[in-house]
């Protein structure tokens, strides 16, 4: 056996063992150890750490390639570095307490373990189609696998203040992976700030998606991906070009962490002067709510949410988070290329005498022009309904004009999915329910962290009626004709919404008949679209209705169409066409 081999053993084994390792320092974290078990678990984690060392220097030491100075390297590194600093500060702190001391309290270690985990598992090669699985399946069963994950450590006793049914913590997991933002207990006072952790953590990796992950650490460790895999996270994200699902995944991860570092700073800023939070509770705060607000998932670690006392007359909190959710809700595609659009503009700006900075004709794409005039419209409709309706109701509580404007403004914001709310759900108007309804409905654009049918979907289907009406056979909008397979899948992910809805609407009513029909509607176009508002119903709903509630958030996530196409084989298409026969429609 060569050396080379040998490494490659070693490298499989430290995997296994980072990743028992891992569950391992869950399990310590979640319950309440005797001492010489964790002991014992400290052991374990100081081998694993060693190994990954050995690991990490066999990369360098039996490769072919010419040594060089590229991000890996950085990253090695810089990691190794900060283990050594986390494992001089851990062995300094048990000297100075006694070698025989509990070591439970220390993160330290359990964050290297991780960081092995993460760094080994990524030097191997990702291809999803050795999975045997369909893309969609993949997508669909990577969801499911980090929901049950999520309710079983909830459910872990250091994680809650009380004990929490499997029911309870499954509502919890799934409302935080399908980032909804739906509550059945408490998130402030039920779940301890390590609980707290686990749940901002599920609704960061439901926000993105788990893919989005591997994929990028895949690409990062290992200089690109396979076409393979390319292909199938092409056909689950309707990427229209293999050559951008990596530049994509990048910036995706790029933008996501760079506007949630901003915004955190911008939710501490505003937040200095709230009494009895101490700074380091305000930065829980802040990191929380700016992941919760970009993934659109609505938690919060108040009681009233944005309701309290504290933080609903706060108007730049409000703006902050309200540019965070639209943000995230305009899609990652979208973003990107609104932000490439912006700096080719500065840039002609700039050197608008430089023959370099020609003029590039769509550069902002057909699609960040439907979705910025359709996100536009839909806030302003929204926000002219809000004023209308509640300008002496729920908005009354607001001395000034600018008041009401901003709260106005981020009440028809978030049913986009945000899930938020700085006023009393219960006390709003029956016209103000009716519109939250529709824009739940509609939700954020493609490929962002909200649900919702989308606003291209919606947008599509106008185009479509718009054009029948004029007589036209096809939807011409900016001198371009949507595809004909756009126009089906939108009519398709319309209709099977309804088709979801309706089923969930008559499974609750059937169990729970007393409930309020119009709460129960609200409730189940707030799960399907993933948004998270409610009129204060989700606590009253019994164990099946809440099981249903999970599961029309669950397939508001993932998408009914991405369902049916995992669930159906794909027929290979045949070289004919039979004739051609209209259907009376009307």
């Amino acid at each position: 056996m060569n050396a080379a081999t040998r490494y490659r053993l070693l490298n499989n084994f430290t995997i296994l063992i980072s990743v028992i390792g891992v569950a391992i320092a869950l399990l310590d974290s979640g319950f309440t150890l005797p001492t010489w078990l964790q002991q014992v678990f400290h052991i374990f984690y100081l081998v694993i750490i060693f190994l990954s060392f050995m690991v990490t220097a066999g990369r360098y030491i039996y490769t072919k390639k010419p040594l060089t100075f590229n991000k890996v390297a950085v990253f090695d590194a810089l990691t190794s570095i900060a283990i050594i600093i986390l494992l001089t500060a851990h062995f300094t702190d048990l000297v100075r307490s006694g070698l025989s001391a509990a070591v439970d309290g220390f993160v330290a270690i359990k964050i290297a373990v991780f960081v092995t985990f993460v760094r080994e598992l990524s030097d191997h090669n990702f291809n999803l189609n050795r999975t045997f699985l369909h893309p969609a399946q993949f997508f669909i069963l990577s969801f499911l696998v980090v929901v049950l994950v999520g309710a079983l450590l909830l459910m872990m006793p250091n994680a809650t203040t009380q004990p929490l049914s499997f029911v309870d913590a499954l509502f919890t997991a799934t409302s935080a992976v399908c980032v909804t933002g739906l509550i059945v207990v408490d998130t402030a006072t039920y779940f301890t700030t390590f609980g707290q952790v686990i749940i901002m953590g599920l609704i960061q990796i439901g926000g993105l998606g788990i893919l989005t992950f591997v994929t990028y650490f895949s690409y990062f460790f290992k200089g690109g991906v396979s076409y393979e895999t390319q292909a199938s996270i092409s056909e689950m994200s309707y990427m229209r070009g293999m050559g951008d699902v990596v530049s994509t995944l990048k910036s995706i991860l790029y933008v996501t962490f760079a506007v949630e570092a901003v915004a955190a700073a911008l939710i501490y800023i505003s937040i200095y002067d709230i009494p009895n939070m101490d700074w380091s509770e305000q930065l829980f705060f802040s990191v929380f709510h700016a992941i919760s607000a970009f993934c659109n998932a609505g938690f919060s670690t108040f009681s009233a949410g944005l309701y309290d006392d504290s933080l609903r007359f706060n108007y730049s909190l409000q703006l902050i988070l309200a540019m965070t959710f639209i943000f995230g809700g305009m899609g990652f595609t979208i973003v990107v290329n609104v932000l490439r659009y912006l700096r080719y503009r500065a840039q002609r700006l700039i050197n608008r005498h430089d023959q370099r900075y020609i003029h590039q004709p769509w550069l902002l794409n057909i699609n960040s022009r439907i979705t910025l005039i359709t996100t536009g419209a839909l806030l302003l409709v929204g926000l002219i309904g809000v004023m209308i309706f509640e300008y002496n109701n729920v908005l009354a509580d607001h001395t000034s004009f600018l008041g009401k404007l901003v709260t106005g403004f981020f009440t028809a914001a978030t049913p986009r999915t945000a899930g938020f709310n700085v006023i009393d759900m219960g006390e709003l108007t029956f016209p103000t329910v009716m519109l939250t309804i529709f824009l739940m409905w509609i939700g954020a654009s493609p490929n962002s962290t909200g649900g919702g049918i989308k606003t291209s979907t919606f947008a599509i289907a106008l185009l479509n009626t718009l054009s029948l009406a004029r007589g036209q056979t096809k939807i011409e909008v900016f001198k371009r004709e949507i595809a004909e397979i756009s126009v089906r899948r939108a009519f398709s992910i319309m209709w099977l919404s309804l088709l979801v809805i309706g089923t969930g609407v008559t499974l609750i009513s059937y169990d729970q008949p007393e409930l309020d029909l119009i709460k129960v509607v609200f409730e189940c176009f707030s799960a399907y679209s993933t948004v998270g508002l409610s009129l204060n119903l989700t606590a009253d709903l019994s164990d099946f209705s809440k099981i249903v509630v999970s599961v029309i958030m669950f397939v508001g996530r993932v998408s009914m169409l991405t369902i049916f196409i995992a669930l159906l084989k794909n027929m290979r298409q045949r070289n004919y066409r039979y004739p051609t026969e209209e259907i009376t429609i009307n």
